[in-house]
């Protein structure tokens, strides 16, 4: 297989003008929403080739391994491309239980209610205790 086949998968995803497109992770088992973070060209080769999530982070302007700092690894078990070609969702199994660098299950922990936005799930483990920056996760 020629490195142009090797890699014409990619050429299906439609990248945005900065070369990103959106990443859901998903848990494999429950079907439930866990973050929503942008990946590269690179970032989802390594995704394919590594079998965990490696995201694009924006703050840092780098490469990402989710877990490398807090343990907490999104092993993928599938990735899928929607009909539109320009968001990607990975089907995860969600080591540690926490997908998010607040602590929780789950990064959409907030629920709108008629007083405003309320957090609708608990913290489960203070991110102090596994990042060395929780603000700069």
């Amino acid at each position: 297989m020629t490195a142009t086949n090797a890699t014409a998968w990619l050429d299906k995803v439609c990248w945005n003008q900065d070369g990103l497109v959106p990443a859901i992770a998903q848990e494999f088992t429950s079907g439930r929403a866990l973050t929503l973070a942008w990946m590269n060209r690179e970032a989802l080769q390594l995704t394919l080739s590594e079998g965990r999530a490696v995201y694009w982070s924006r703050s840092r302007g780098k490469i990402w391994r989710k877990g490398e700092q807090s343990g907490h690894v999104q092993e993928v078990r599938e990735i899928r491309l929607d009909c539109d070609g320009d968001t990607i969702l990975l089907l995860v199994d969600q080591r540690g239980g926490i997908a998010c660098h607040t602590g929780r299950e789950s990064c959409f922990y907030l629920q709108k209610t008629a007083g405003g936005w309320e957090e609708a799930e608990p913290v489960i483990k203070d991110p102090a205790g596994f990042y060395d920056d929780p603000e700069n996760f």
